[in-house]
């Protein structure tokens, strides 16, 4: 592009002193600066210095160009087409204030209701509160420093900052480490995939400012040393993959226990109000009602009262910090004291064995600290961090403060239920509390369960779970899903758990468990993130992960002591989620395998001509495939025993990219299947593991317009990317925006070429409704035979449109091991006839469907 260094810099430096003018321009060629900057790493062994100025000054206009576009309020997208509006990207302190002030409602519903079990929980068996105070100031002590590593330093100073193009959690984490080290296990990737605006992350262009030998160098080793054993290995990639599903089957198992733990907590304060007699016959009852309304109204979805979630938390906040306050001015206003470690290492002292054990109940005050980073997408990482170190954390502190103040003066306890949060509230508050606490205990309730169905859709669309039915219960914010199956498996779980146990001490047992393996996950997985992409000396990697793996580890053996007294049931519940997801990708993986040595070359259908050797019908065929090149075996085992097909054939495969969200123009590729003449066509569909798949009817025409733009543009001609597959014979282009039909409406009598399958199902089930006739538009820049061939398209698709799909049955091979025999025999045709076709997960209507079957032999 730049013939030598003089002109380079001549095009540089003059963007740099006129940067506000320049600024708009470069925003619109960002292809001619990564020439630019192609074109600079190979002068770099030949020009030294010079050339590292030079670069500096491109990474600045890269830097400044990416703030632009992302600071930009006009990349706000239609919630309703797939995409998602990220508050993020507004920075003006109003609107950060307001989004820190409704992340209190989503994000710190669970961790805000802690206080009502964590004394109750921690008190319960392995400690006795005597009167020097030792164990409830240490207990406090514990309390404190907890709350401090980990929800403050961990995850709002360090791990909000590892956001996946604003999407958190742990298959974020996940997503990133397969997007720059290649470890995935989608066996459907395309060099294409890697072009998307969302596949590299944002801040990829923070370390090219890092020019210096000395301290660029070594990190990048560093990265490339990671990066390569984790490519090569590919145990390291299944070690990544496991703890992927570790952390997720640990999410779905708190969604069965927060529930049942917040309830029957916020409800145990009527203990005070009635005699311990009548209290277990009342308390039970009640709380298995509340979990049983709170199930049975999920399929409404939150978006009519998520309004009021923000409210309940504050108001609830607002009374814990009072309350707190009360307790410490009233009862012992020096019990700050408390919160040095000194207090800690002396209760531990004391307390030896029993102070070890009891850290299973400390444990609970940092649940719900992963939704703030679970939760990120929904907010920005300034309006999380100022809601938690101004308005959680302080309110927190106070609480537990106050009850500590309050236990301190109070040694003479009748019973262990006397160690709670209510007997620390004022005689006449207790009922206003106890109503509070219930609302907010069900507000937090409601995030988890929210959560659950989240972390499952993306597993599924991963490749990771059975497909399931999934409602996308709002059409104005993004996240607001409901998964039938899941749910009612869920409620059953819960009053199962909430039944069998009947106290706080084997449920926070069991949630603690939970709780610190997912924070574990994260802290391995976040640890390879710093030394992979953000391209940090291994030295901070290590430190990270021996610092809080160190005290993670240390609240792991509290909880795992304590199996027997409920820590089994996360255990037991990951084990079998565990064992299904393994055996669902595995199966997947198997059933690709298949297909593509059994696929057949695109020179089996060039030698057909044009007709393809069988009769063409009217109407549009279109054979749902996963692979990406080639002909599927089911086209040939269709057409094998059934010499006919449609005159215009697609190829069609919807896959699942490691992004969050895939922009609505990078969705389509679309290329051609053999000759002109051949009318056959490959589409394929992408889409990020948080993006909503649109309904049948919109879903075709965005199919139909992609292909007529590609015929418009001749394929070759368009500006988009084009990439040629391992066939050789096709070449993909990237479909930015749809054909425009102009539409007419006639009425479905007059309109020719309807089937009688579909005439029937529409007698049957609706009564006479218009149909649309597609009319081409006059364009002089439409060539004559791009003009016939969609002519054509238009004529299909009045016509009709029908799916192939395949229905396969697995078999293993006849001398495979007994494990493989098991798992694709029994499990996965198991969990294949149990769960959702595919009709459900691309959203296809069912009376122009055509499904052959198959036999697998992996």
């Amino acid at each position: 592009m730049l013939g030598h260094r003089g002109e380079a810099v001549s095009f540089a430096v003059p963007c740099v002193q006129r940067l506000p003018e320049a600024i708009f321009v470069m925003a619109h060629h960002k292809s001619s600066i990564l020439c630019v900057w192609k074109r600079i790493g190979q002068w770099r062994n030949t020009r030294g210095t010079e050339c590292r100025n030079l670069k500096a000054i491109i990474a600045m206009i890269l830097l400044l160009k990416e703030y632009v576009i992302l600071s930009s309020t006009a990349r706000a997208m239609d919630l309703e087409a797939g995409s998602y509006i990220n508050p993020a990207k507004r920075q003006t302190w109003s609107s950060v204030l307001m989004l820190a002030y409704q992340s209190l409602g989503v994000v710190y519903g669970d961790l805000s209701t802690s206080p009502l079990y964590v004394y109750k929980s921690t008190f319960a068996d392995d400690i006795k509160h005597s009167e020097s105070n030792d164990e409830i100031y240490g207990v406090l002590s514990c309390v404190f420093w907890t709350l401090t590593i980990i929800p403050l330093l961990k995850y709002v100073l360090i791990v909000l900052q590892a956001d996946d193009n604003g999407e958190g959690g742990t298959f974020a984490l996940y997503s990133l480490l397969v997007r720059h080290a290649r470890v995935g296990f989608i066996p459907n990737g395309q060099v294409a995939d890697e072009e998307l605006m969302a596949y590299r992350k944002k801040d990829d262009h923070f370390h090219l400012l890092n020019l210096s030998s000395s301290s660029y160098g070594d990190d990048t080793y560093t990265a490339s040393w990671m990066r390569r054993l984790l490519e090569k290995h590919k145990n390291s990639q299944r070690v990544l993959l496991f703890l992927a599903l570790l952390g997720a089957c640990m999410v779905i198992g708190d969604g069965v226990l927060t529930p049942a733990i917040s309830v029957f907590s916020a409800i145990s304060g009527l203990e005070l109000s009635m005699s311990r007699e009548h209290h277990k016959y009342v308390e039970l009852p009640v709380a298995c009602f509340i979990l049983l309304c709170l199930f049975a109204l999920q399929h409404f979805g939150t978006h009519r009262l998520g309004f009021l979630f923000a409210p309940i938390v504050t108001i609830w906040l607002l009374c814990i910090s009072v309350i707190g306050a009360y307790n410490i001015v009233h009862w012992n206003p020096y019990v700050y004291q408390a919160l040095s470690p000194y207090y800690m290492f002396k209760f531990l002292k004391k307390t030896r064995r029993g102070g070890w054990m009891s850290l299973g109940g400390v444990l609970l005050c940092i649940t719900g600290s992963e939704a703030m980073y679970a939760d990120l997408g929904h907010f920005s990482q300034s309006s999380v961090k100022i809601a938690f170190a101004f308005v959680v954390y302080p309110s927190l502190l106070l609480a537990y403060m106050g009850q500590a103040a309050y236990l301190s003066r109070h040694h003479v306890i009748e019973n262990h239920y006397r160690i709670g949060f209510y007997v620390s509230v004022p005689e006449r508050l207790r009922w206003p509390v106890l109503a509070i606490a219930i609302l907010a205990a069900v507000v937090g309730s409601q995030s988890v369960i929210t959560g659950t169905f989240s972390i499952i859709k993306q597993c599924s669309a991963l490749g990771c779970f059975p497909r399931v039915k999934i409602v996308h219960t709002s059409s104005k914010i993004d996240g607001q899903i409901y998964i039938p199956e899941i749910n009612w498996i869920l409620m059953i779980l819960c009053l199962a758990v909430t039944i069998g146990f009947r106290n706080t001490k084997h449920l926070g047992n069991a949630q603690g468990l939970a709780v610190i393996i997912v924070m574990l996950v994260t802290t391995c997985l976040m640890s390879i993130v710093i030394m992979v992409c953000w391209h940090k000396n291994i030295f901070f990697a290590v430190c990270f992960l021996i610092f809080f793996g160190i005290i993670e580890a240390i609240f792991l053996s509290a909880s795992l002591i304590k199996f027997l007294e409920g820590a089994w049931v996360p255990i037991t519940l990951a084990s079998i989620l565990m064992i299904a997801m393994c055996i669902w990708h595995y199966g997947t993986l198997k059933k690709y395998e298949f297909d593509i040595q059994n696929k057949v070359p695109i020179n089996w259908l060039l030698t057909l001509g044009p007709s393809l050797g069988f009769v063409r019908v009217r109407g549009i065929g279109l054979i749902h495939t996963e692979l990406v090149s080639g002909i599927p075996a089911i086209f040939t085992h269709f057409v094998t025993n059934l010499p006919a097909f449609h005159q215009v054939l697609v190829f069609l495969c919807i896959k699942s990219i490691p992004i969050p969200h895939v922009q609505p123009e990078e969705r389509f590729l679309v290329g051609r299947v053999g000759p002109k003449e051949f009318r056959s066509y490959r589409v394929i569909v992408r889409y990020g593991y948080h993006d909503i798949h649109k309904d049948d009817m919109e879903f075709e025409k965005d199919l139909v317009s992609s292909i007529a733009e590609f015929i418009r543009s001749a394929g070759n001609k368009h500006d988009g990317l084009t990439e040629g597959t391992e066939d050789g014979d096709e070449k993909l282009t990237v479909i930015s925006s749809g054909f425009r039909f102009n539409e007419e409406k006639i009425e479905s009598e007059e309109t020719p070429g309807i089937s009688r399958s579909s005439e029937m199902h529409s007698s049957a089930t609706t009564p006479q409704k218009k149909r649309v006739r597609f009319v081409l538009p006059k364009s002089p820049t439409i060539e004559k035979g791009a003009e016939e061939e969609l002519q054509e398209l238009m004529k299909a698709r009045e016509a009709g449109m029908t799916f192939i799909l395949g229905h396969s049955y697995m078999r293993a091979k006849s001398g495979s091991s007994l494990i493989k025999r098991l798992s694709i025999n029994i499990g996965y045709e198991f969990l294949r006839r149990n769960c959702r076709g595919a009709t459900y997960a691309i959203s296809i209507p069912h009376a122009p469907t055509l499904e052959v079957g198959m036999v697998y032999n992996v």
